[in-house]
Parts: structure tokens; C-alpha cells; sequence
């Protein structure tokens, strides 16, 4: 008869030995997903039980493509990385926080028993008994998404909540470090084969007078204002003081470079020619162009402006 005892009350001593407690079942559901608990509505009450000692951070999310929640997607890489850093943390205080995701198409009722109607939300509860205790452990605390979406600044804000300080780093930046380096070797290349035509003082002038000429013309002044290249009906040039089109912009900055070449070409390399024919014929030629364009920029004035009465040649 005792023997039968015995038989009977050892599976019933093993079981109460070998059952885990709702913190032990909680560590292996996050250990089963790098330190992040996929929520149903058994894991819920397993982690909202009102006797835990442990404190706990949840997402609400809705990842489904249906539910067409861009800034859901876009968080939740973020927030993986922060419950993934936490499993480096030493076991005896990771064990005393858990983070959890809940997705509204997996656990509706839990969305209606937590009050959320939009997402993402974060929520942050205490402990409800213990030395970590909180006043109000059904009270959660929101996550302020102010911040943005990344993980260092959600980790800091976390961290208020954990027993220590969740121990993010932020992941190297690969893309970014091989693209300073491409840009470093085509600098130093360039300075190499290309060096001459940067250092030169040609190079700047030219840059220096296109500028000017692109400024003076007015770019500034459509860029600022958001004008259309062209007018609906095709006209590129806008009547009065206070208006002007981004086609016009093109048209006197030319006319303005032409004129400016003249004037150099009339100046500079017309007096250096030693051939007195070539030297009559080139200063024609360039008086001839001036005059032209001048032409053109009165009549384009003149088309501006509204019965402007003056003209050159056209």
C-alpha cells in the first residue's frame, strides 16, 4: 500500500517540480525570437498577469499589407533591433523586462482590452509587485514618437523603463562608409589626372563669369517664386517688372555672354592680329555682332515692357 503511495505521488511531485513559472515561460518565448515575444492572447495574460514582478514594453502594430500602415513597416525594424540588443543584456536583469509585439490582425481583443485604436503605439508597464514596483502598474506609460522612427533614440527613451540601460549600438554603416570611400578615390583621382583644368585660373574665371551671368539674369528670381519654364500658351516672356519665366532666364543669359565674348574678342584679340586685313575685318565683324545683339536685347525689352519706344536696328 505505501509502496502504491509512493507510485502514485511521484509524478505529481515531479510535475510541481519540473512546471515553470510564468517569468521562466516568458524568457524562453523571447528567447525563441531574439528577445522579441510574438503576442496572442494566452502569452498576453501570461505577460499582464497582476502578480508579475517584471516590467514589460509593447508594440501595437498592424504589419499586414491590407491594413496599408506605412509608418508600422517602417517602425518595426526598429523596434526588433532594440528587443534584439536587450538578449545581450546580463540575465538577471534582462530577465526582469520583456518586449512583445502585438499585431492587430493576430490579437484584435487585445487591441479593445489595452484601449489602442491606432498604430503603431508603444506601451510601457511596471511591475506590480517586487522592488520594482510601480504605483500604477495597469497605467502605461506611451512612447513619444516625436523622435522619429530609429532605434537609437527609441533604446534611450526605453531605457527608462529597463533595469539598465538597453545596450544599443547602432549597426555600421556599411553602404555609407563604401560610398565616402568611392568618393575619396575619385576625388584623389581626379586631382591626379584632372588637376591642371581644376587648379587653373581659366577654369575659375569661366565658372566665375557663367554664374554672374545665370545671377544677373534673373534665376534667383524664378527659382524663388516657383515660375514654369513657359507660360501655358507657349510665351516665354513674361510682361512687367515683377514677372519672368525660366525660358527667359536662358535666352539673356546667352545674349548676355555673346555680348561679353564681343566685347572681349574686340578688346583682347582683334589689336593683337598683325595683319591689318584681318584686323579691319575682325573689329567689323565684332562691332556688327555688338550692335546685333543689342538689337535682340532691346527687342526683347521692348516685348517685356509693353510700348517701349526705342529700338537699335530691329
Amino acid at each position: 500500500m505505501r509502496l502504491l503511495s509512493l507510485l502514485i505521488a511521484a509524478p505529481i511531485c515531479f510535475s510541481l517540480v519540473t512546471a515553470q513559472s510564468p517569468q521562466e515561460k516568458l524568457v524562453q518565448l523571447a528567447s525563441k525570437n531574439n528577445g522579441l515575444i510574438k503576442l496572442d492572447k494566452a502569452s498576453y495574460e501570461l505577460l499582464s498577469a497582476p502578480g508579475r514582478t517584471w516590467s514589460y514594453s509593447v508594440l501595437f502594430t498592424a504589419l499586414d499589407k491590407k491594413r496599408r500602415c506605412s509608418p508600422c513597416r517602417e517602425f518595426d525594424p526598429s523596434w526588433t533591433a532594440v528587443a534584439k540588443a536587450w538578449q545581450s543584456a546580463p540575465t538577471e536583469k534582462r530577465d526582469q523586462h520583456f518586449f512583445a509585439t502585438a499585431d492587430f490582425d493576430r490579437v484584435q481583443d487585445v487591441f479593445m482590452k489595452a484601449g489602442v485604436q491606432s498604430a503603431p503605439v508603444v506601451f510601457n508597464y511596471g511591475a506590480s509587485e517586487g522592488p520594482r514596483k510601480v504605483a500604477n502598474p495597469s497605467n502605461p506609460v506611451t512612447y513619444d514618437f516625436s523622435n522619429g522612427f530609429d532605434a537609437e533614440p527609441l533604446a534611450h527613451q526605453l531605457s527608462s523603463h529597463t533595469p539598465i540601460a538597453i545596450p544599443y549600438r547602432a549597426p555600421i554603416r556599411w553602404g555609407f562608409l563604401g560610398m565616402v570611400a568611392f568618393s575619396l578615390l575619385t576625388a584623389a583621382l581626379t586631382l591626379r589626372y584632372l588637376g591642371f583644368i581644376i587648379f587653373s585660373r581659366w577654369t575659375w574665371s569661366a565658372i566665375t563669369v557663367m554664374t554672374s551671368l545665370i545671377m544677373t539674369s534673373g534665376f534667383m528670381f524664378t527659382k524663388i517664386r516657383g515660375m514654369p519654364m513657359t507660360a501655358p500658351n507657349g510665351e516665354w516672356i513674361a510682361g512687367g517688372f515683377q514677372n519672368q519665366y525660366g525660358q527667359e532666364v536662358t535666352v539673356i543669359s546667352s545674349i548676355y555672354g555673346f555680348l561679353a565674348a564681343s566685347f572681349l574678342m574686340l578688346a583682347l584679340v582683334a589689336p593683337r592680329q598683325t595683319s591689318q586685313t584681318k584686323q579691319t575685318l575682325q573689329v567689323y565683324i565684332y562691332t556688327g555682332l555688338i550692335f546685333f545683339l543689342f538689337s535682340v536685347l532691346i527687342s526683347v525689352f521692348r516685348i517685356k515692357n509693353r510700348g517701349y519706344p526705342f529700338k537699335l536696328l530691329f
